[in-house]
């Protein structure tokens, strides 16, 4: 009672701040049942108005001290609004599916509703199951699962835990992305690569027990059967033209997925020691943004360098290390930047080149 006593109110609430991410998926309703412009409103808030908001505004550098990290790590409130998004998704998935089975649609209407679902479902399904992915509990890692399985991206948990977070910044990542590297080359890459990293790692796995890789054991095996029921009840029960709505709506989210995966750790990869081995992992191996209103959206997926330096961390007390290179606006930005290669090279190869020149011990270009 005494330590609580002794936080402000601003600490001992501070979870009421990531309430503002629910923004999203209230603007996805709205899209999902409007028409004309409002069946783009969450396209337009997501990469419209946060990327000018967060253009104008400072980044907040700012730690939370011991106490006030050790009050909010306990807090619960911070985990019941990341479970709140597993029924918010597959609710508003289960609409999209109505909406778009009732009478023709506008085209401008449809591609409207499809980016809508398809962000909710990247930022709100992928990446919420990122955060409860790393949770110790196997409870916690199901509703990561569901999560992740809404836009069929299951296979993510596995190659994501015990690839990604083992080999980033190395050529052995599918997910970092290689200095000169445009993302429509990057897209591919990674996505096929990480599906067939994932069948290998449970392969291993599976092997290390002494069972064949089709055992049913296998997570890869399992959540693909997964998959493929969902993919059958939804053209079973809505059409052949819904399924294909669903499908472009879930690429869009891996898309979204994959385009944060290339500007985290774009051109960034790590020195081998005189072992011929990467360095560890360190701050300067991930770039960050410590844009407020992108950290809150996010749930502080921007603080990325300290993701990777401890992954068990929750989302609300991760830092910003001293080291840990900032990009010039947030996520979001940054995102719409990527898309561009001549103007996404001309910002960020200085800065590599600056990081490289000044921590050329235990940073390099991935090449």
């Amino acid at each position: 009672m005494g330590l609580h006593t002794a936080i402000p109110l601003r600490i001992r609430w501070r979870a009421l701040r990531y309430t503002v991410s629910f923004i999203g998926p209230l603007l996805g309703l709205l899209g999902l049942q409007g028409e004309a412009w409002t069946c783009w409103s969450l396209p337009i808030y997501a990469f419209v108005f946060v990327p000018l908001r967060e253009l104008i505004s400072d980044p907040d550098h700012r730690n939370l001290t011991a106490i006030e990290e050790e009050v909010v790590r306990h807090d619960r409130l911070f985990d019941l609004l990341l479970y709140l998004m597993v029924p918010i998704v597959w609710a508003s998935l289960g609409y999209f599916l109505w909406m778009m089975a009732q009478a023709e649609h506008h085209a401008i209407d449809t591609l409207g509703r499809v980016l809508t679902m398809g962000i909710v479902l990247g930022v709100y399904g992928i990446n919420v199951g990122h955060e409860l992915g790393h949770r110790s509990k196997g409870w916690e890692r199901d509703l990561a699962r569901i999560l992740l399985t809404s836009s069929l991206y299951v296979h993510f948990i596995i190659e994501h835990n015990r690839g990604h977070h083992r080999r980033v910044a190395t050529h052995q990542d599918p997910a970092s992305a290689r200095f000169g590297e445009p993302i429509y080359a990057f897209w591919p890459r990674t996505i096929l690569e990480s599906l067939r990293s994932a069948w290998r790692l449970e392969a291993l796995r599976l092997a290390k027990e002494g069972r064949p890789a089709w055992d049913f054991r296998n997570e890869m095996l399992r959540g693909s059967l997964v998959e493929a029921a969902l993919l059958t009840v939804i053209g079973a029960t809505f059409g052949l033209p819904v399924l294909l709505a669903y499908l472009a709506a879930a690429l869009i989210g891996v898309l979204l997925l994959e385009t944060v995966n290339y500007i985290e750790h774009y051109g960034l990869g790590r020195v081998l020691d005189v072992e011929g081995q990467p360095v560890r992992v360190g701050q300067v191996h991930s770039w960050n943004s410590d844009h407020p209103l992108g950290r809150l959206l996010l749930f502080e997926l921007t603080r990325h360098s300290d993701h990777h330096f401890q992954a068990n961390r929750k989302y609300q007390t991760l830092r910003s290390l001293p080291e840990s290179p900032q990009m010039p606006t947030g996520y979001p930005g940054m995102m719409l930047l990527s898309l561009i290669p001549p103007l996404w090279f001309r910002v960020m190869h200085p800065r590599i080149q600056a990081l490289v020149a000044s921590h050329g011990s235990s940073v390099t270009f991935a090449k």
